[in-house]
């Protein structure tokens, strides 16, 4: 049992790690390859204090050797869901479940907008993960919509238990159809149907299904954890980064404006303290 799982390996998530450290605390980062960071892209940063003239590529890798010099284990991949279990909450990365007593979410900006019937069809049809949901699809017509390069894992893991499986790849992410996979240079629109989900429109047509499963490079935070409450699509907080969901925590773009990296080191700081805080309230 591990005392913070913080998700989200950017500025925000690293900064709760060092803090966590710092508090003896042992705390876990989940995030994605620091490549797929906005920052990382930042030809040139210069309003942080002390660090000015650094490209966003050469920020970040000193936040990481920062880490890691003070024994933060940083993990590569996907946390697919959060689960509150009472006095801890369960974990599902890359489908291994991993037990935390807090949980700080600083997982930045979801990249890419839902799409119509996306949210209103979630658990109607519409899925994040397919390996979690994929097993309710046995024999049924299915349609990825991938984002990233998990996507094509997904897509072979659906291919073996699926009837077909059609896939609309984002650029970069494509594989070409074989067997019961069709692949389709489109765009998804809509997802429509019933009770539950019977196609999905595409701008090139519509593609009749039971299922859709949405490949994203952030999962939606309402997806991520049930109950979360957001205002204006972001998480809320209080000041000491508290959300409605007692044991979770909050830092970053993920809580709004504004997107600064200052504001997400700050934020980062105060939730690890007041997720510390929490803990030994707990008389742990």
């Amino acid at each position: 049992m591990i005392d913070m799982a913080i998700i989200g390996s950017g500025p925000a998530g690293l900064s709760a790690a060092i803090n966590a450290k710092a508090r003896g605390r042992e705390a876990v980062v989940y995030g994605r390859s620091m490549d797929t960071s906005f920052l990382y892209k930042a030809e040139k940063v210069d309003n942080h204090l002390g660090m000015g003239g650094l490209s966003g590529a050469q920020m970040l890798d000193k936040f990481h050797t920062h880490a890691k010099a003070m024994g933060v284990e940083i993990k590569e991949g996907r946390v697919l869901q959060i689960m509150p279990m009472g006095d801890y909450f369960a974990i599902n990365f890359d489908n291994e479940i991993e037990s935390a007593r807090t949980v700080i979410l600083a997982s930045g900006i979801v990249k890419g907008n839902k799409i119509k019937g996306e949210e209103e069809f979630l658990g109607r049809g519409v899925s994040y993960c397919a390996t979690c949901d994929g097993m309710l699809y046995r024999g049924k017509d299915v349609v990825v919509v991938g984002e990233t390069h998990e996507a094509v894992e997904d897509v072979e893991f659906l291919a073996k238990i699926a009837g077909k499986v059609h896939y609309i790849p984002s650029k970069g992410f494509e594989i070409p159809a074989s067997g019961n996979v069709f692949v389709y240079e489109t765009k998804a629109v809509e997802v429509v149907g019933g009770d539950f989900v019977s196609a999905i429109k595409t701008e090139s047509g519509e593609i009749e299904c039971q299922g859709v499963f949405f490949v994203k490079g952030t999962m939606p935070f309402d997806s991520l954890i049930a109950g979360i409450e957001l205002g204006n699509g972001m998480v809320k907080v209080d000041r000491l980064m508290q959300t409605n969901i007692e044991g979770v925590f909050a830092a970053g773009d993920c809580t709004g404006w504004p997107f600064q990296l200052s504001k997400a080191t700050g934020e980062g700081l105060v939730a690890a303290q007041q997720a510390d805080r929490y803990i030994r309230a707990l008389g742990l």
